[in-house]
């Protein structure tokens, strides 16, 4: 059987690789959009990045004409 509380090196590299690809591209698109790029780290909680997905696709952006 194998253990299961063993967590080798490469799944910690896995680990920061999908967190790097979940959290940089909003890190670059939160400030844009006029928000604080820490924000970005709450992407990672499911339940919060749909809410916050949906809250940013319909927010009036700095570049938007009235």
């Amino acid at each position: 059987m194998m253990d299961l509380t063993f967590i080798s090196p490469i799944h910690w590299l896995l680990a920061l690789v999908v967190l790097a690809i979940v959290v940089i591209p909003y890190w670059k698109i939160f400030p844009r959009a006029g928000w604080p790029a820490p924000l970005a780290l709450l992407m990672l909680f499911p339940p919060l990045h749909l809410i916050i997905l949906y809250i940013l696709a319909f927010k009036k952006w700095p570049g938007d004409k009235p």
